[in-house]
Protein backbone atom coordinates (compact mmCIF):
# COMPACT_ATOMS: atom_id res chain seq x y z
CA UNK A 1 0.00 0.00 0.00
CA UNK A 2 1.24 3.47 -1.47
CA UNK A 3 1.59 6.67 1.05
CA UNK A 4 -0.88 8.05 -0.20
CA UNK A 5 -3.33 5.58 -0.33
CA UNK A 6 -2.38 5.04 3.63
CA UNK A 7 -2.98 8.84 4.28
CA UNK A 8 -6.68 8.25 2.31
CA UNK A 9 -7.81 5.32 4.67
CA UNK A 10 -6.49 7.50 7.88
CA UNK A 11 -8.43 10.64 6.71
CA UNK A 12 -11.52 8.21 6.18
CA UNK A 13 -11.26 6.35 9.38
CA UNK A 14 -10.65 10.19 11.44
CA UNK A 15 -13.64 11.44 9.70
CA UNK A 16 -15.83 8.48 10.69
CA UNK A 17 -14.70 8.65 14.35
CA UNK A 18 -15.38 12.17 14.27
CA UNK A 19 -19.30 11.82 12.97
CA UNK A 20 -19.51 9.03 15.06
CA UNK A 21 -18.64 10.90 17.75
CA UNK A 22 -20.64 14.08 16.69
CA UNK A 23 -24.02 11.97 16.93
CA UNK A 24 -22.77 10.25 20.31
CA UNK A 25 -22.43 13.90 22.05
CA UNK A 26 -25.57 15.05 20.29
CA UNK A 27 -28.01 11.93 21.12
CA UNK A 28 -26.48 12.04 24.48
CA UNK A 29 -27.06 16.08 25.03
CA UNK A 30 -30.94 15.35 23.77
CA UNK A 31 -31.11 12.63 26.31
CA UNK A 32 -29.83 15.37 29.22
CA UNK A 33 -32.14 17.87 27.59
CA UNK A 34 -35.44 15.68 27.72
CA UNK A 35 -34.61 14.71 31.60
CA UNK A 36 -33.74 18.48 32.37
CA UNK A 37 -37.25 18.65 30.81
CA UNK A 38 -39.02 16.19 32.78
CA UNK A 39 -37.58 17.71 35.99
CA UNK A 40 -38.32 21.29 35.07
CA UNK A 41 -42.36 19.97 34.12
CA UNK A 42 -42.14 18.12 37.80
CA UNK A 43 -40.72 21.02 39.63
CA UNK A 44 -43.22 23.42 37.86
CA UNK A 45 -46.58 20.92 39.26
CA UNK A 46 -45.05 20.62 42.74
CA UNK A 47 -44.03 24.80 43.08
CA UNK A 48 -46.91 26.47 41.42
CA UNK A 49 -45.56 29.53 43.00
CA UNK A 50 -42.33 29.02 40.63
CA UNK A 51 -44.61 28.87 37.99
CA UNK A 52 -46.31 32.15 39.16
CA UNK A 53 -43.19 33.54 39.21
CA UNK A 54 -41.92 32.66 36.01
CA UNK A 55 -45.63 33.78 33.75
CA UNK A 56 -45.52 37.10 35.95
CA UNK A 57 -41.16 37.56 34.30
CA UNK A 58 -42.56 36.22 31.25
CA UNK A 59 -45.44 39.18 31.10
CA UNK A 60 -43.33 41.50 32.21
CA UNK A 61 -40.66 41.12 29.93
CA UNK A 62 -43.12 41.09 26.73
CA UNK A 63 -44.70 43.89 28.14
CA UNK A 64 -41.78 46.04 27.94
CA UNK A 65 -41.10 44.70 24.34
CA UNK A 66 -44.51 46.21 23.35
CA UNK A 67 -43.36 49.99 25.04
CA UNK A 68 -40.20 49.55 23.29
CA UNK A 69 -41.57 48.83 20.03
CA UNK A 70 -44.40 52.21 21.04
CA UNK A 71 -41.20 53.93 21.36
CA UNK A 72 -42.45 54.80 25.25
CA UNK A 73 -39.65 54.66 28.01
CA UNK A 74 -40.53 52.70 30.75
CA UNK A 75 -40.11 53.84 34.16
CA UNK A 76 -41.20 51.23 36.55
CA UNK A 77 -40.29 53.27 39.82
CA UNK A 78 -43.18 56.02 38.58
CA UNK A 79 -46.31 54.69 40.34
CA UNK A 80 -43.85 54.59 43.29
CA UNK A 81 -43.35 58.42 42.92
CA UNK A 82 -46.54 59.56 42.66
CA UNK A 83 -47.50 61.69 45.61
CA UNK A 84 -51.18 60.47 46.70
CA UNK A 85 -52.71 59.94 50.56
CA UNK A 86 -56.29 59.36 50.91
CA UNK A 87 -57.52 62.14 53.34
CA UNK A 88 -59.64 58.97 55.15
CA UNK A 89 -56.13 57.56 55.88
CA UNK A 90 -54.95 60.48 57.84
CA UNK A 91 -55.43 61.79 61.21
CA UNK A 92 -58.46 63.65 61.83
CA UNK A 93 -56.84 66.92 61.74
CA UNK A 94 -55.04 66.28 58.56
CA UNK A 95 -58.19 65.04 56.80
CA UNK A 96 -60.37 67.52 58.11
CA UNK A 97 -57.58 70.45 56.64
CA UNK A 98 -56.88 68.25 53.51
CA UNK A 99 -60.76 68.05 52.58
CA UNK A 100 -61.13 71.67 53.22
CA UNK A 101 -58.52 72.63 50.86
CA UNK A 102 -59.63 70.26 48.08
CA UNK A 103 -62.95 72.45 48.04
CA UNK A 104 -61.17 75.64 48.45
CA UNK A 105 -58.54 75.15 45.94
CA UNK A 106 -60.52 73.09 43.44
CA UNK A 107 -57.34 69.92 43.48
CA UNK A 108 -57.80 66.37 43.83
CA UNK A 109 -58.08 65.11 47.95
CA UNK A 110 -55.48 62.62 46.78
CA UNK A 111 -52.59 64.88 46.41
CA UNK A 112 -53.64 67.63 48.32
CA UNK A 113 -53.66 64.83 51.24
CA UNK A 114 -50.28 63.85 50.67
CA UNK A 115 -49.42 67.44 51.14
CA UNK A 116 -51.03 68.45 54.38
CA UNK A 117 -49.40 64.70 55.75
CA UNK A 118 -45.79 65.87 54.73
CA UNK A 119 -46.59 68.90 55.82
CA UNK A 120 -47.17 67.84 59.45
CA UNK A 121 -44.12 65.75 59.17
CA UNK A 122 -42.10 68.74 58.09
CA UNK A 123 -43.24 70.56 60.55
CA UNK A 124 -42.94 69.04 62.99
CA UNK A 125 -38.61 68.76 62.22
CA UNK A 126 -38.82 72.65 61.54
CA UNK A 127 -40.38 73.30 64.61
CA UNK A 128 -42.90 75.26 62.52
CA UNK A 129 -46.56 75.32 62.39
CA UNK A 130 -48.16 72.85 59.81
CA UNK A 131 -50.93 75.50 59.37
CA UNK A 132 -48.17 78.41 58.61
CA UNK A 133 -46.78 75.83 55.50
CA UNK A 134 -49.66 75.35 53.72
CA UNK A 135 -50.71 79.06 54.71
CA UNK A 136 -47.60 79.82 52.69
CA UNK A 137 -48.42 77.64 49.93
CA UNK A 138 -51.88 78.73 49.22
CA UNK A 139 -51.49 82.19 48.95
CA UNK A 140 -48.00 81.31 46.61
CA UNK A 141 -49.20 79.28 44.45
CA UNK A 142 -52.77 78.11 45.36
CA UNK A 143 -51.55 74.39 45.49
CA UNK A 144 -50.49 74.42 41.89
CA UNK A 145 -47.35 72.65 41.71
CA UNK A 146 -46.43 74.23 38.19
CA UNK A 147 -46.69 77.77 39.33
CA UNK A 148 -43.81 80.17 38.13
CA UNK A 149 -44.39 83.63 38.66
CA UNK A 150 -42.63 86.12 35.61
CA UNK A 151 -39.66 86.54 38.03
CA UNK A 152 -38.73 82.84 38.23
CA UNK A 153 -40.67 82.07 41.43
CA UNK A 154 -41.43 78.36 41.01
CA UNK A 155 -43.72 75.51 42.14
CA UNK A 156 -46.06 75.32 45.13
CA UNK A 157 -44.05 77.68 48.05
CA UNK A 158 -42.65 79.89 44.87
CA UNK A 159 -39.15 79.47 45.84
CA UNK A 160 -36.37 81.72 43.85
CA UNK A 161 -35.34 78.10 42.33
CA UNK A 162 -31.87 80.04 40.80
CA UNK A 163 -31.18 81.73 44.07
CA UNK A 164 -31.76 78.52 45.84
CA UNK A 165 -30.18 75.79 43.68
CA UNK A 166 -27.80 74.55 46.12
CA UNK A 167 -30.79 73.05 48.28
CA UNK A 168 -32.22 71.31 45.14
CA UNK A 169 -28.66 69.56 44.49
CA UNK A 170 -29.95 66.94 46.94
CA UNK A 171 -32.42 66.43 45.06
CA UNK A 172 -31.40 65.77 41.79
CA UNK A 173 -31.23 69.69 40.58
CA UNK A 174 -33.07 72.59 40.01
CA UNK A 175 -35.59 70.87 37.59
CA UNK A 176 -37.09 68.95 41.34
CA UNK A 177 -38.69 72.83 41.42
CA UNK A 178 -41.50 71.47 40.25
CA UNK A 179 -41.75 67.65 42.39
CA UNK A 180 -44.58 69.12 45.22
CA UNK A 181 -42.89 67.21 47.81
CA UNK A 182 -39.13 68.42 47.53
CA UNK A 183 -40.66 72.10 46.81
CA UNK A 184 -42.28 71.74 49.73
CA UNK A 185 -39.11 70.92 51.63
CA UNK A 186 -37.05 73.06 49.86
CA UNK A 187 -39.49 76.17 50.96
CA UNK A 188 -40.05 75.45 54.37
CA UNK A 189 -36.57 75.60 54.89
CA UNK A 190 -36.29 79.16 53.08
CA UNK A 191 -39.03 79.96 55.47
CA UNK A 192 -37.47 78.21 58.74
CA UNK A 193 -33.99 80.89 57.55
CA UNK A 194 -36.04 83.62 57.01
CA UNK A 195 -38.25 83.42 60.42
CA UNK A 196 -35.00 83.18 62.22
CA UNK A 197 -33.32 85.91 60.60
CA UNK A 198 -36.16 88.34 60.96
CA UNK A 199 -36.57 86.52 64.69
CA UNK A 200 -40.50 86.20 64.12
CA UNK A 201 -42.99 84.77 61.74
CA UNK A 202 -44.43 88.42 60.91
CA UNK A 203 -41.54 89.41 59.91
CA UNK A 204 -39.45 85.99 58.11
CA UNK A 205 -43.18 86.26 55.49
CA UNK A 206 -41.89 89.64 55.28
CA UNK A 207 -38.37 88.46 54.01
CA UNK A 208 -40.04 85.29 52.49
CA UNK A 209 -41.48 87.37 50.29
CA UNK A 210 -38.99 89.63 49.47
CA UNK A 211 -40.07 92.92 51.12
CA UNK A 212 -37.56 92.73 54.62
CA UNK A 213 -36.44 96.03 53.25
CA UNK A 214 -39.33 98.24 52.61
CA UNK A 215 -42.27 99.31 54.94
CA UNK A 216 -45.31 97.41 52.61
CA UNK A 217 -45.42 93.87 51.58
CA UNK A 218 -48.30 94.06 49.83
CA UNK A 219 -50.55 92.73 52.66
CA UNK A 220 -48.41 89.50 52.27
CA UNK A 221 -47.83 88.71 55.47
CA UNK A 222 -51.34 89.78 56.79
CA UNK A 223 -52.95 87.10 53.67
CA UNK A 224 -50.59 84.26 55.26
CA UNK A 225 -51.62 84.69 58.53
CA UNK A 226 -55.39 84.87 57.72
CA UNK A 227 -55.23 81.99 56.39
CA UNK A 228 -53.26 80.16 58.79
CA UNK A 229 -55.91 81.14 61.08
CA UNK A 230 -58.46 79.36 59.19
CA UNK A 231 -56.68 76.42 58.55
CA UNK A 232 -56.08 76.63 62.32
CA UNK A 233 -59.87 76.42 62.96
CA UNK A 234 -60.40 73.76 60.70
CA UNK A 235 -57.92 71.64 62.39
CA UNK A 236 -59.44 72.23 65.03
CA UNK A 237 -63.23 70.79 64.35
CA UNK A 238 -64.60 74.30 63.38
CA UNK A 239 -66.38 74.82 60.27
CA UNK A 240 -64.93 77.55 58.39
CA UNK A 241 -66.56 78.26 54.65
CA UNK A 242 -63.90 77.49 52.18
CA UNK A 243 -64.88 80.56 49.88
CA UNK A 244 -63.52 78.84 46.64
CA UNK A 245 -64.39 82.03 44.89
CA UNK A 246 -60.81 83.73 46.33
CA UNK A 247 -59.20 80.70 45.70
CA UNK A 248 -56.60 81.26 42.62
CA UNK A 249 -53.59 83.88 43.45
CA UNK A 250 -52.27 86.04 41.59
CA UNK A 251 -48.49 85.69 40.75
CA UNK A 252 -47.65 89.63 39.90
CA UNK A 253 -45.03 91.11 37.10
CA UNK A 254 -44.62 93.61 39.38
CA UNK A 255 -44.83 94.61 43.33
CA UNK A 256 -43.20 92.76 46.32
CA UNK A 257 -42.54 89.70 44.24
CA UNK A 258 -40.06 91.01 41.56
CA UNK A 259 -38.43 91.89 44.93
CA UNK A 260 -37.81 88.48 46.12
CA UNK A 261 -35.58 87.98 42.97
CA UNK A 262 -32.50 90.07 45.03
CA UNK A 263 -33.45 87.34 48.49
CA UNK A 264 -35.89 84.84 48.41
Amino acid sequence: MTALATSARGLRVFASDVVDGFFEITHNSLALLGIALVFFVITLAVRPDLRQTGEDKLAGWLQSRQIAAAGVVADPDAADRVAVADPKDLPKQQAAVAYWLSKKYHVAPGPVGALVAEAYQIGARAKLDPTLILAVVAIESGFNPFAQSPVGAQGLMQVMTKVHSDKYQSFGGMTAAFDPITNLRVGVKVLQDCIARAGSIQGGLKYYVGAANIQDDGGYASKVLAERARLYKVATGHAVPPDPGAAAPKLMAGGVKVASASLY
